[in-house]
């Protein structure tokens, strides 16, 4: 391997590098693995090695792939470039990320896979309706298996390179009892057909194109004299399997990452493509980057000596020569109430102190950690923001839940209703929810009463009838039922008979797992209100409250979503076994699983800059139970000359009650006059589901009068859209038997029909 020549002494972009920085911008030639420990300085690395290729005059422009994950990764090192040598980074048609470079190459060969240059890219949701019409076409049970679980299969595979024909039993099995083979494999003809792919044929076609034809390969592998890839470890095995293709031929390929910032493998990343690069490359370079930018030696010694426990990892020790600053943090809290109170008050004091909530940040393991700091932070006027996702009331599954609870609590809450009619799917369409709207618009009744109503109609298909008639029964037993037991039993019977919970539980998807775990903190939040009507007007306060724009805000974030950024001031929350590492991750992924939590540890420290404290709470409710917590094992594995620990107390309660499996809440217990044991557990109540009720349903429109209108008399002959003519019969009320001139007798409602002409 041989040094590139030495770049002019006054080359602006080799100002303020250290000495490994350069060495990775100025080793050219041969094979490079750059491993960029957290706050480093690789970017700088990275667009510096871009401008010198392109300075040195080694490659033009376009003979250099760069490839990012983001389009805004993308966007800065073309900025960063292009304020170091001008105009020429203007020429860096291969500089973008892995689905915009695959889409470029596949638009030039779409051909040598069946497509037209001119190809369509499917978005989810178009996806997930071609998938669904296949799935229907098969005779399959879509509620069983639906479709987004099937896509979230085949997009899988396509990260792991497979074609339906690469699939082996294993994977065939994974959808409808052995049929996602031939579903995948109808799934790439309908594409094929529509002329159409999806974001994972991008690469798997070209990884196809460049394996089965040797002029493709050579063309690419002699037009990118040097390959650039950032962020490697994020790397899955089909954008692995088509670098090592493209590179193979010059080997002048340099990969930047860091393995023990792998966070991804929920994605499809494999930590392993960054771990096997010497293999992959014998007489590869491996430069290291271990002078930090960013932290204390208090914050990299312990996020140091947290990741030193994983096996699989490459090693680095991350240095800084900035002073001491102060050691992490570790507060042992009650609860997580008493979780959240802590922080905001920590917060408030750094506040007064002068720093900005701008540079604070709290970071949670999982999206639903969020809700007891947002709740908390509303009662007490601070200010801040859901970064990377959400606020907790807002996902889309938590307002689903609200309107179950709203339209149970006030009937006319026709909002509510118009979100969860047909939510899950019920099977009615437009047309009849068209004809609800229009009821209750000349009736002037709220949209639950118009539904029951129009039961006593032939207005809706007889299918459609029934799903309706299902619904509004359920609605008003649920309603019965409230005045007998509790709010959260109640919410958790409406989420379960309703088909909610298992339709995210059908999904068998990351995503339909963290939804799930919402639900469960819904019905942990609204155990700390007496009743449905004052949580539900909580909810309200809560979503009202919008602070300033521009004003500063504290950030609130999963660590997933907090990977890249720093903060001055970052709270770890919820570090206990089962929180973080997560349990869920152990039990489906086992060591392997652990390793990454470990990772994930390793990347919250790294984010603080000044300070970093970690709390871990004894106790935490979990689906409606105390259960009693231990501190995360990556507390333990903190050294302990660079950290502060520190208990709290409350009530008389010490923390040694963490020993108990299971206990009540004895301050909830007292405030009721009642005094349990540890051990107790609330029973729930048990009910059998009723089979859906129409005079149930019916007895909602009682209220509201059956006076019907004053214009109409038997014997008139009246007009109605879907039945045509008719001579009306009899008249009860609001309610028309009419004599049609082809349907034949029909009962409809009297806001349906016109006087004919």
């Amino acid at each position: 391997m041989t040094a590139a020549p030495p770049a002019p002494a006054d080359a602006p972009y080799l100002a303020r590098l250290n000495p490994e920085q350069r060495d990775a911008v100025l080793t050219t030639d041969g094979p490079v693995l750059v491993l960029a420990g957290a706050g480093t300085g690789k970017t700088a690395a990275l667009t510096a090695r871009l401008a010198h290729l392109i300075y040195t005059r080694k490659a033009w422009p376009s003979e250099i792939l760069a490839v990012t994950f983001t389009n805004k990764a993308a966007r800065e090192m073309r900025e960063r470039v292009g304020r170091l040598v001008g105009d020429a980074v203007e020429g860096m048609p291969w500089l973008g990320t892995f689905h915009a470079i695959g889409a470029k190459m596949l638009r030039r060969h779409a051909e040598l896979v069946g497509l037209q240059s001119n190809f369509t890219i499917l978005d989810t949701d178009d996806q997930l309706r071609v998938l669904k019409q296949l799935i229907i076409a098969a005779e399959i049970d879509e509620k069983r298996w639906p479709a987004r679980q099937l896509a979230g299969l085949i997009d899988g595979w396509k990260n792991k390179g497979l074609s339906p024909a690469d699939l082996d039993a294993g994977d065939a099995e994974a959808f409808a009892n052995g049929r996602g083979q031939q579903l995948y494999a109808d799934y790439q003809a309908r594409l094929l057909a529509l002329n159409a792919c999806d974001f994972g044929d991008l690469l798997l076609h070209m990884l196809v194109i460049l394996r089965r034809d040797r002029d493709v390969q050579a063309q690419y592998q002699d037009r990118f004299r040097y390959i650039m890839v950032d962020e490697y470890q994020d790397t899955n095995t089909v954008q692995y399997l088509w670098l090592r293709l493209l590179a193979q031929s010059r080997r002048n390929i340099c990969c930047v990452g860091d393995d023990d910032q792998s966070i991804y493998s929920w994605r499809g990343a494999q930590v392993e493509n960054i771990l096997k690069f010497e293999r992959d490359f014998p007489g590869a370079k491996i430069i290291r980057l271990e002078q930090n930018y960013r932290s204390t030696p208090h914050i990299l010694a312990a996020a140091s000596g947290v990741i030193a426990h994983n096996a699989g990892r490459l090693g680095k020790t991350l240095w800084t020569a900035e002073g001491s600053g102060e050691k992490l943090r570790v507060i042992g809290v009650w609860d997580g109430p008493e979780e959240a109170r802590r922080v905001g008050e920590e917060i408030e004091a750094a506040q007064r102190s002068g720093e900005s909530l701008d540079d604070i940040a709290i970071l949670v393991r999982a999206q639903h950690q969020t809700r007891e700091f947002e709740d908390r932070f509303i009662a007490i006027g601070l200010n801040y923001r859901i970064t990377g996702g959400m606020r907790f009331y807002e996902r889309a599954e938590i307002r689903d839940a609200l309107a179950y609870l709203r339209i149970v609590h006030q009937s006319a809450d026709d909002l509510a209703f118009e979100r969860i009619v047909n939510t899950p799917k019920r099977g009615l369409g437009d047309k009849a929810l068209a004809k609800i709207h229009q009821l209750a618009r000349a009736t002037g009744m709220p949209l639950t009463v118009a539904a029951a109503r129009i039961l006593d109609s032939d207005e809706l298909t007889p299918q459609a009838r029934r799903s309706l008639g299902n619904f509004v029964g359920d609605l008003a037993r649920w309603r019965a039922m409230a005045s007998d037991i509790g709010h959260v039993d109640l919410a958790r019977q409406i989420l379960d008979e309703s088909g909610y919970t298992a339709m995210l539980q059908a999904e068998k998807s990351v995503e339909a797992a963290g939804r799930l775990e919402n639900l469960s903190e819904l019905l942990r939040a609204m155990e700390e209100y007496e009743t449905l009507g004052a949580f539900l007007e909580h909810v309200s306060l809560v979503m009202d409250n919008d602070a300033a724009l521009g004003e500063p805000k504290v950030t609130i974030m999963t660590i997933h979503a907090a990977k890249g950024l720093e903060f001055g001031t970052v709270f770890l929350a919820g570090w206990e076994e089962g929180v973080f590492p997560s349990q869920r991750a152990l039990d489906e992924g086992g060591t392997a699983s652990l390793e990454e939590e470990r990772r994930l540890a390793y990347v919250a420290i790294t984010r603080a800059r000044r300070r970093a404290v970690i709390l871990h709470a004894a106790n935490r409710r979990i689906y409606g139970q105390w259960t009693s917590s231990i501190p995360s094992r990556f507390v333990g594995e903190l050294p302990a000359e660079h950290i502060d620990t520190e208990t709290t107390m409350m009530g008389g309660e010490s923390l040694w009650r963490a020993n108990w499996s299971v206990h009540a809440d004895p301050f909830a217990d007292r405030a009721r006059g009642e005094t349990r044991g540890p051990g107790w557990q609330r029973a729930s109540t048990s009910f059998v589901r009723e089979p859906p009720r129409i005079l149930e349903a019916r007895a909602l429109a009682v209220s509201i009068g059956n006076k019907g209108r004053s214009d109409l008399s038997v014997g008139m002959r009246v007009f109605h859209q879907k039945f045509g003519y008719g001579l009306i019969a009899e008249i009860e009320g609001n309610k028309l038997e009419i004599d049609f001139e082809q349907a034949g007798r029909k009962r409809v409602m009297d806001s349906f029909v016109s006087l004919a002409g």
